[in-house]
């Protein structure tokens, strides 16, 4: 993975000058991929100011109402949140994320919360792995741009002179990894999996499954076919 395929997605972004001096966070380690989800009204010009020689990252910036579309394309999802909990899955420090991203090809997101709030628990539901930045206890929060630089330092340490490695593996991206934990669920449903409440639990399993898995398109359309033809046989023996 290059840094050219990191995007970096703020999430319901409140203060104009977080976001441009976000901006200028990625320009200085080489990342330009930037996307707002849910943002409030911002003040453009605050933005320009705060950005300066960065203002070209603000330019180009993907605008979205909600976080699942801006996640359509990324393969991988990294949720940066500092609560631990069951609901908030498993947790990496920056430079274990830069060195987990490493070994990835395809789009990969690092999504950043709200100011104030942070990410919620729904925003969380749709990253497959989440990272955190350890600070002292009496005073954890830390600025959304301060984060953003720490990440974007630990990405341009460990992808900045990385090349493409050449091949025709083609990864899945979000919304085919989407699609086939639905379809997995479907043939589930079909064998009588779910008398019980338990499918959403299972769907999101398979989805942060896959996606850590980094599968290629070939390797996902194998695996919906496997269950498919499973569910299709079960069937057969009880006509």
């Amino acid at each position: 993975m290059n840094l050219s395929d990191v995007v970096i997605i703020l999430v319901r972004p409140e203060e104009s000058g977080n976001v441009g001096a976000v901006c200028r966070a990625m320009k200085n380690c080489g990342l330009s991929r930037l996307r707002l989800a849910g943002a409030s009204a911002l003040d453009e010009a605050v933005i320009r100011a705060r950005a300066v020689h960065a203002v070209d990252v603000w330019e180009k910036a993907g605008i979205f109402d909600a976080l699942a579309p801006a996640l359509a394309d990324c393969g991988v999802v990294v949720g940066a949140t500092r609560r631990r909990g069951h609901k908030r899955g498993l947790s990496m420090l920056p430079e274990e994320t830069a060195r987990f991203l490493q070994s990835r090809r395809g789009s990969a997101a690092l999504v950043f919360g709200n100011e104030r709030t942070g990410l919620e628990d729904e925003e969380i539901a749709l990253c497959g792995l989440s990272s955190h930045i350890p600070t002292a206890e009496d005073f954890p929060s830390l600025n959304l741009s301060h984060a953003v630089q720490i990440f974007a330092y630990e990405l341009f340490r460990a992808l900045g002179a990385s090349k493409p490695v050449p091949g025709e593996w083609t990864p899945m991206d979000m919304a085919k990894i989407t699609e086939l934990a639905s379809s997995i669920t479907d043939s589930l449903a079909l064998l009588g999996f779910y008398k019980q409440r338990g499918r959403e639990y299972q769907e999101k399993f398979f989805r942060d499954v896959v996606s850590r898995a980094g599968l290629s398109i070939k390797e996902g359309a194998y695996m919906k076919d496997i269950f498919a033809k499973a569910a299709q046989l079960a069937q057969n023996q009880e006509r």
